[in-house]
């Protein structure tokens, strides 16, 4: 039997898989102002570089607070803790405000908070005026920790929104190696020796330098707060509002093609139309429940396998190790930059490789790397292991989590949620999320002491455990998917 060649031509008109997605992709990158969703999420994300700022500049004005008004172990551990506690209020109110009066309107809020923190930390006259001020910034940074990434997920296309809402986290990084930075710089110029003729940039910015690294938080808050006025409200809120003709323009702006902004009305549209019970009936319907509790339990989940314990207190940790003072807050700068670093990987591959994999695959990577810092600890003497091995370890942790948990928390959280109550979901998550932050902010010293450093890290990884399985068994791969086929998703689920 015989076969000749022009039997098979059709095979000449197929096209690899790779090539018909890539053509896909390229098709609808065409389609979108891609440079305008980067400047939206670009300016929204700002808010998370306020968020690593004031969360992290705290540890290079610990001492210096603690000698100017001579505070006993109670109150040193309430002014770093005031500003967790005013987070816990900003979350609670977030999804509120963010509902009822928009996005934008809360992230301006937000900038506000941080933007009188700042000033009223560089000028207070007492130990009492300090906390009021902290808790106002901890308000900003719980309103911005829900509403930014919010409000990035819901600008942005499906193809592109992983990416695009862990320019918040990145942010948040690099908010963080800032906050690290600033410390370094403004105290090596207060030991300059320099003089400075007004006596209230004397004050802030050598004799009490630590009134400078708290309030240059207010410098980029007030850029924040101008920079809001440049874009528009979410698209998705305006529709929630009945505001289509406003929604449209926005759309417009983003869209190039009528059909796709018409397209992302109607489907926008019929999820929302299709929400006829009141919020909290709503959030309590089996499936979204569901979700609501399953965001946060990998929230605060996320704070038990060591993140903020080593973010926090690495430079504790590392001196533990026999690190001198100096070495411990280098080995705490190469955190940073490796932190930072991944974030930026991260961005980048987020959407291609998927949210659940990269869990897997980081959070695998965690269990090792906190396994073998608890065998350091337990075995250095004995074995003579050196400070190498430890500072290694650390960093592949940090690359682990940065790549995986800490890129995909935000994003799973910004998109799992129906648009009627993302905020108010968003804010029991985050509620849930600092309220782990704040007990491990809490009990890392005592676990240390109490537990010892091998059975503080075996503790985190046994933590990895469940947040592994929570993942692979409960939550959806998000990638890809548009906001209303993920509202689908968990209102199928009921």
């Amino acid at each position: 039997m015989e076969f000749k060649i022009s039997d098979f031509k059709f095979q000449s008109t197929c096209q690899p898989v790779n090539s018909r997605t890539q053509k896909l992709k390229s098709s609808m990158k065409s389609k979108v102002n891609f440079s305008y969703l980067i400047f939206l999420s670009v300016v929204a994300a700002l808010g998370g570089f306020l968020f690593g700022y004031d969360a992290a500049v705290i540890s290079g004005t610990v001492s210096q607070v603690t000698a100017r008004f001579s505070l006993d172990e109670i109150q040193v551990g309430w002014f770093v803790g005031c500003a967790l506690i005013g987070s816990i209020i900003g979350v609670l109110m977030a999804g509120k405000l963010s509902d009822r009066w928009g996005r934008k309107v809360t992230m301006l809020v937000a900038a506000v908070f941080f933007s009188v923190s700042g000033i009223a930390c560089a000028f207070v006259g007492s130990f009492e005026q300090l906390v009021v001020a902290r808790i106002l910034g901890g308000i900003g940074i719980g309103v911005v920790s829900i509403v930014s990434p919010l409000y990035i997920s819901e600008v942005s296309i499906a193809q592109y929104r992983g990416r695009l809402v862990s320019l918040y986290q990145l942010a948040v990084t690099i908010g963080f190696l800032g906050a690290y930075l600033t410390n370094f710089q403004l105290l090596h110029f207060s030991q300059s020796g320099a003089v400075l003729n007004a006596g209230w940039m004397n004050l802030i910015f050598v004799s009490e330098v630590w009134r400078g690294m708290l309030g240059f938080c207010s410098i980029p808050a007030i850029l924040f707060f101008c920079i809001l006025f440049f874009i528009p409200e979410s698209p998705r809120w305006l529709i929630l509002k009945g505001r289509d003709e406003r929604a449209v323009r926005i759309f417009r702006k983003i869209y190039l093609s009528e059909v796709e902004v018409d397209t992302q009305l109607q489907d926008t549209k019929s999820v929302v139309q299709s929400e006829t019970k009141s919020d909290w009936k709503f959030l309590l319907q089996p499936g979204i429940f569901k979700a609501v509790l399953i965001g946060a339990a990998i929230a605060i989940l996320g704070q038990f396998m060591g993140v903020n314990a080593v973010l926090y207190y690495g430079p504790t940790i590392f001196e533990e190790a026999g690190l001198s003072g100096g070495d411990a807050l280098f080995s705490q700068v190469l955190v940073g930059i490796v932190n930072v670093v991944t974030t930026i990987i991260a961005v980048f591959i987020i959407d291609k490789v998927g949210r659940k994999k990269l869990v897997y695959y980081g959070v695998s990577g965690m269990v090792l790397s906190l396994l073998l810092i608890g065998f350091y600890f337990h075995f250095s003497e004995s074995m003579g292991l050196p400070n190498s091995f430890l500072l290694f370890f650390f960093l592949f942790y940090v690359f682990c989590c940065a790549i995986s948990i800490s890129a995909v928390i935000f994003v799973l959280l910004s998109e799992m949620y129906p648009t009627r109550i993302r905020g108010m979901a968003m804010s029991i998550a985050g509620f849930a999320l600092w309220i782990g932050t704040y007990l491990v902010g809490q009990l890392t010293p005592w676990m240390l002491q109490n537990l010892t450093p091998t059975g503080t890290f075996l503790l985190f990884a046994l933590m990895c455990m469940p947040y592994m399985l929570i993942v692979w068994k409960l939550i959806p791969e998000t990638t890809g998917k548009s906001l209303e086929e993920i509202e689908r998703y968990w209102m199928k689920k009921r």
